[in-house]
């Protein structure tokens, strides 16, 4: 279930870059492909996002993950590249 959460990871967190590359680069210069794309970019990254909690939860008690490792795994999901840095620093046993 490791390396499912990590391919959850990675997803999420390029979610998270193309959510931010829409509102920062499309939206200023074309209004009407910035509404095509924020529909289906902000469903899959909400999916990933809950998918990526829910694992997290999952695996705090499959792995027995510390408070601190837990909360700083799930603070991650919410800082842009956090969830790369995670799974460079705390998944990379896997």
């Amino acid at each position: 279930m490791l390396k499912f959460f990590k391919v959850i990871a990675l997803l999420e967190g390029v979610s998270y870059l193309a959510l931010f590359s829409n509102m920062l680069f499309i939206k200023p210069t074309n209004l009407t492909l910035y509404k095509t794309l924020l529909f289906p970019i902000g469903m899959a990254h909400g999916l990933l996002f809950v998918t990526y909690i829910i694992l997290a939860v999952m695996l705090k008690f499959e792995q027995n993950w510390d408070w601190k490792k837990f909360g700083i795994i799930c603070l991650a999901s919410v800082v842009p590249f956090g969830t790369f840095y995670i799974e460079k620093k705390y998944l990379k046993n896997v």
